[in-house]
């Protein structure tokens, strides 16, 4: 009785809402009758509703957000989480995960019992979304089968499931809704799968590259780049097209570089995504630069500083005037640095100014400049007018060359804040290169408060992460060879980090505050490694002390910190601190 009296509610809905007619609704009562079958099931194989219609009136009866599941929808890494079996018993398929949240496609979601099991077995927060039964079951089926990849998903689209767009509505910013990625043709379905699994997954980049067998598609992970998709072969024009369309490129032109600019809306938030093209041997290849708000960290304290540094580093930018210098290479965490810093200092009082390129974030209550050096924007053009605006904090996204080094010295010694990155091994050295820009030693002493070094280290793992012990040359490269027969932790590699055993990246930085003594040294122009030295009598470590550190807390594994400070100088074993209050 309850069943039917539920069922006939689903029918009023569906005549409320105008997809079926009184007499419809009474014929399919008739025959469930019969047949006991579901009275939503019967409509759908009868042809009067679709079962995107019945989906989505369920979900609305039900108070709960309604899927149906079609190609695409499903990021393949999450299915084993709950497997076959179980999800076959339970009527459930895991759809995707974001941070700790796993989003599952249940017949029946208001199920407290099957909420409960799942977030025991996986371990996560679940969030449950309705589906039809049998749409379910389609897909456990394709999925216990291994038919898990894209070229299978596409392979198996029938007429319905494609809607060809004749016209595409054209805004300023094309913004692609990736809520609705299932309603496109395959290769707008593809391409939206590819730029939802990016956002999803963390992924700063992705590579989008011609191969001799068909298109590569690798995304870059904690800076690391990893292949997670293989489209099927005699697409890759068809994709780069798409991209250069929704990228407001020239899509007739493949013999020069271009750029371009695509906002999506993402996991319900609006996403930044920078275009490059380049022609190659091949055939064209694309990389995505992805800039995601929420991963943006903008407090310093949230970065990964050890206590001592930081109090550093917010004596430095407390200064009212000087230079303060981020260096690293590409990739390393710069501009992440310089925007907290920003964060920091922001106040109504002040007058921060900042010139970029390109722009990558936008902050409150600052002024940001697009460099365009096609106009003749450039760096030192841009801060030559900035110093005529009446600022009190300037920001130099790179100094590049001597003009711009030099007008950046001036205005630190002028009486102005001013923050930059460069391009440097480690902190002293970064001295050396605005001394190669031909910046007179007795300015640039005068100039300077301070230089942040920084890479970015992976973190293990958390949820396979074990004890290891290093062989004796990881600890001689690591300069702790007395330390052999500790334990260290790293990632054994599982489902959720992609068997790479990390997840996440934490910043480690090497601050350079300039004492007097330093000063003195700059004055004089002395050769780096004099710098060095006087940072180490100082009380200050190296870019791989500060990483071994990191490493000794268990934060990631020796091998990691290596990897990433390759480039800094060699560690005397007998200088590094056995613990972060010996640091101290």
């Amino acid at each position: 009785m309850n069943e039917q009296a539920k069922s006939l509610r689903i029918g009023d809905a569906l005549i409320e809402d105008g997809h079926i007619t009184e007499e419809q609704l009474h014929q399919a009562l008739l025959v469930q009758k019969a047949t006991s079958q579901r009275l939503g099931e019967l409509l759908v194989e009868q042809g009067v509703v679709s079962s995107a219609v019945l989906v989505r009136t369920l979900g609305t009866r039900l108070g709960i957000a309604a899927c149906q599941i079609r190609h695409g929808v499903i990021d393949p890494m999450v299915f084993d989480l709950v497997g076959a079996d179980e999800a076959e018993r339970l009527t459930v398929i895991p759809l995707f995960r974001v941070h700790d949240t796993l989003t599952v496609a249940m017949a029946e979601p208001q199920s407290l019992p099957t909420i409960d099991h799942l977030q025991s077995m996986v371990g996560l927060k679940i969030r449950p979304v309705l589906a039809l039964e049998a749409n379910i079951r389609e897909f456990i089926k394709k999925f216990a089968e291994g038919d898990r990849d894209v070229d299978a998903f596409l392979s198996s689209l029938s007429e319905s499931d494609v809607q060809v767009v004749e016209k595409e509505a054209v805004a300023d910013d094309v913004i692609a809704d990736l809520d609705r990625m299932v309603e496109g043709s395959p290769i707008v379905n593809l391409v939206n799968v590819m730029l939802l699994t990016a956002v999803r997954d963390g992924a700063s980049d992705i590579h989008v590259e011609p191969d001799r067998n068909g298109t590569r598609v690798r995304y870059r992970i904690d800076g690391v780049l990893r292949d997670l998709m293989k489209p099927p072969t005699g697409m890759h024009a068809s994709i780069t097209s798409r991209l250069k369309v929704i990228g407001r490129m020239d899509i007739a032109e493949k013999r020069l570089p271009q750029e371009g600019r695509i906002r999506i809306v993402a996991e319900g938030r609006e996403i930044d995504i920078r275009a490059s093209s380049m022609p190659t041997l091949l055939g064209e290849k694309l990389v995505l630069r992805i800039l995601d708000k929420s991963n943006l960290h903008v407090r310093l304290e949230d970065l990964g500083f050890r206590e001592t540094i930081l109090e550093t580093v917010n004596r430095m930018l407390r200064q009212p005037h000087g230079l303060v210098l981020v260096t690293g290479p590409t990739g390393s965490g710069k501009t992440t640095t310089l925007y907290s810093a920003l964060d920091l200092l922001r106040s109504p009082e002040l007058n921060m100014v900042t010139v970029e390129d390109p722009v990558e974030y936008q902050l409150d209550m600052v002024n940001q400049i697009q460099v365009q050096d096609s106009i003749g924007m450039t760096f030192a053009r841009a801060l030559r007018s900035i110093l005529r605006q009446d600022p009190d904090v300037i920001m130099v996204g790179e100094i590049r060359d001597e003009d711009t080094a030099r007008v950046a010295v001036q205005a630190a010694l002028t009486g102005h804040l001013v923050l930059a990155t460069l391009h440097t091994n480690d902190a002293p050295g970064a001295i050396g290169r605005l001394l190669d820009m031909n910046i007179e030693p007795y300015l640039l002493s005068g100039a300077i408060n301070g230089v942040i070094a920084q890479r970015l280290a992976r973190i293990a793992c958390p949820s396979c992460v074990t004890k290891y012990y290093p062989d004796e040359r990881v600890l001689e490269d690591a300069g702790i060879p007395e330390r052999a027969g500790r334990a260290f932790r790293k990632g054994g590699g599982c489902t959720r980090c992609h068997n790479s055993g990390y997840i996440g990246r934490r910043g480690v930085y090497q601050v350079m505050e300039v004492s007097p003594a330093l000063r003195r040294l700059i004055h004089r122009a002395a050769p780096p490694h004099e710098l060095r030295e006087q940072v180490t009598r100082d009380g200050g470590l190296t870019l791989r002390e500060e990483g071994v550190l990191m490493a000794t807390e268990g934060h990631t594994s020796l091998e990691e910190i290596i990897r990433v400070t390759q480039d800094d100088e060699t560690v005397e074993p007998h200088e590094m601190p056995r613990t972060q209050e010996e640091a101290a």
